[in-house]
Parts: structure tokens; sequence; C-alpha cells
């Protein structure tokens, strides 16, 4: 991961404003955080399709919650577009392979779900003790 990671921005805009009690009380926003997000009912038994194949990281606001979607352009190569809410415009990582793709999907999420919860326990933590 890079300085300028959007990852790294998005999370520290989560942070504030889950540290701003005026904004949303910490109850509130963990609450709202505790609320299912787009997940997988079940692990697929059989190969993923990776066009469109998709997922969504955690967050208590749509407006800054991540999205990774794979998709295939008309050579037959795989790009994985990363969004931001519903209108960033996508940073797109390939081309790559499409076991590739699926796992760079995977792994974001996985990622971004760990720091989330790393900034959970933070605001808890403070919370608590303050």
């Amino acid at each position: 991961m890079s300085e300028s990671d959007p990852t790294d921005h998005a999370l520290a805009a989560i942070a504030s404003i889950l540290d701003k009690p005026e904004s949303l009380s910490f109850s509130e926003a963990s609450a709202a955080a505790e609320k299912p997000v787009e997940k997988p009912a079940a692990e697929p038994s059989g190969p993923v399709e990776a066009d469109g194949y998709s997922k969504t990281g955690p967050g208590p606001l749509q407006a800054i919650r991540f999205k990774w979607t794979v998709r295939r352009d008309d050579n037959g190569d795989y790009f994985v577009d990363e969004t931001i809410g519903d209108n960033s415009v996508p940073i797109s990582s390939g081309p790559m392979p499409k076991d590739a793709a699926v796992k760079f999907v995977d792994e974001r999420e996985n990622e971004a779900r760990r720091r989330f919860e790393g900034i959970k326990r933070e605001m808890a933590a403070r919370d608590v003790s303050g």
C-alpha cells in the first residue's frame, strides 16, 4: 500500500466522522457499522464467475464505502474497478488474469474490513477510557 492509497483516506474520513460527537455519536456509529454489508451467503464451491464479481467494504456511510468490481474488456483481459460511494470515478487495476482479479477483490475487501475493525476497536477504547 502506498501513502496515497485511497483506502487510507476513506478510513481516516470514517474515523474522523465517528470521532465527532456532534455529527454522530459512537454508539449510533457502532450500530450503523454493525448493519450487514453486502456479503456472499457462502463461499462458492465451484469456479467463480469473475466478470461482475463484486464486494463492498465496511462502514457506516454509503457515501464513503468502497466497492470493488471485476470487469472483462473486449480483449478478454480482467480489470478491477475500485470506487468510493456511488458517484466516484473508478480507479482501475489491471489487466490481470481472471483468478488474480477475484483474489485482488477479496484481498482489498479483507484489508478494508480489518482496518475498519481496528478503527472501531480504537474508538471503543477511547470511549471507555475517556
